[in-house]
């Protein structure tokens, strides 16, 4: 089986062909969506464009994405996890858009919850990304209505497929909804990550089983960013091989609640998990890992235009040549593992606000670097990266084809 792109015969809210992204990809019972906001081509001036209230976004942006599942032969009963990314801006209508999630959706699948700057249409304030499994993957653990520590919103735990469990985001609130250890960042990630772990300890995994950590905090936790290596080295890592997942850390003005300085996103795996590394020596000494293997899934870190050797820096203020650098080492590593850019399942990308003007260049370098099906994928705009030369962060996600050496054990 390979990833086909999903084409609906019908999809009344732009025309779809000619993108570097799909708008949903789909392969034996499950399928993914790229992100979408309630953006629309206006004939009459010949834009697109976002109008209305929260509920009104919100309602079209699922319309989008269930409208992409049905043209797959999906339907709301197979959704396993909801991502949204809310922007500041928006967060104060949010109950608007969880209600129309919960109509829609009701309440079997993860949610994950970003809060992100803006988003690349600036009227936009909600975009909608799901996941989809026939049958709706299996639900480990059911959204309760009374509040768990480090939950923003009740939300279901999923597996979906190939033996993936998704966590919804874990915030430093605790059961009485109070932001915990306010003003201490490090120790905000350490209570973050613990009700992590016992998140997935209640579905009979550990933090051992994870394959990715996507944190997010803001510019003020820069200077003590590296605290979080010591919580990291204690509380990650522990399997029979030794592998960190993969990680990668973006900075917003605003998070979930006030006093909140990290939330982090926490996806873990049934299977062994083994790192992929083309040989990058910096990784030798950090908490995460470039790749992690995990039955069909490659997950990896977030890349940002970096020399791996040096770990300079490169290319600061030219978008397009970061996104050239970006892309070239998730390449890189895809031809380590074996793969292509035709085996690329997702991308997310974090613009940093200041460099939108020039985004349009990132599209210019996935045309050349990708090719068809072309992966499902999601933009959104940061306030800032964790090294302040950045200005793009791709975190990507493969699927090897289930006939791959990789996976079978047999060598061709």
């Amino acid at each position: 089986m390979t990833l086909s792109a999903i084409k609906p015969a019908k999809f009344e809210w732009f025309p779809y062909e000619g993108f570097t992204f799909c708008l949903g990809l789909s392969e034996g019972d499950a399928a993914w969506t790229s992100g979408h906001t309630s953006a629309r081509h206006d004939e009459a001036i010949g834009k697109m464009t976002v109008e209305g209230s929260m509920e009104t976004q919100a309602r079209i942006a699922y319309a989008k994405c269930l409208a992409i599942l049905e043209a797959a032969g999906f339907g709301p009963e197979d959704v396993t996890r909801v991502s949204e990314n809310i922007t500041v801006a928006g967060l104060a209508a949010y109950d608007d858009a969880a209600g129309v999630r919960k109509e829609l959706l009701g309440e079997r699948p993860t949610v994950r919850t970003v809060i992100v700057e803006r988003l690349v249409r600036r009227a936009a304030w909600i975009e909608v990304e799901l996941h989809a499994v026939k049958g709706g993957g299996a639900q480990l653990r059911a959204a309760s209505e009374a509040r768990e520590a480090g939950t923003w919103q009740a939300s279901a735990i999923t597996e979906g497929t190939d033996g993936v469990v998704y966590l919804p985001t874990v915030t430093p609130i605790d059961a009485n909804g109070d932001v915990v250890f306010e003003g201490d960042f490090v120790s905000q990630y350490r209570y973050v990550l613990e009700r992590a772990g016992d998140m997935l300890e209640a579905v009979g995994l550990t933090l051992g089983h994870a394959v990715t950590t996507y944190d997010y905090s803001t510019p003020e936790t820069r200077a003590v960013y590296r605290g979080t290596h010591k919580v990291r080295k204690e509380l990650l890592g522990n399997n029979a091989g030794g592998v960190y997942p993969g990680a990668g850390g973006i900075l917003m003005s605003q998070l979930h609640a006030p006093g909140a300085l990290v939330a982090i996103d926490v996806t873990a795996s049934r299977h062994p998990l083994e790192i992929v590394n083309p040989g990058w020596s910096r990784y030798d000494t950090l908490t995460y890992a470039p790749g992690v293997k995990a039955g069909r899934m490659l997950f990896m870190s977030g890349f940002a235009a970096l020399d791996m050797e040096t770990q300079q820096a490169l290319h600061d203020g030219d978008l397009g040549k970061q996104a050239e650098a970006t892309y070239g080492a998730i390449l890189t590593l895809l031809e380590h593992a074996g793969l292509g850019p035709e085996h690329l399942l997702e991308t997310t990308e974090y613009c940093v606000e200041s460099y939108v003007g020039d985004y349009k260049a990132v599209a210019n370098v996935r045309e050349k670097l990708l090719v068809a099906p072309w992966p499902a994928s999601t933009g959104a705009l940061c306030k800032a990266l964790l090294r302040p030369e950045f200005g793009l962060e791709v975190f990507p996600t493969a699927l090897y084809p289930a006939d791959h050496p990789a996976v079978t054990g047999v060598q061709a």
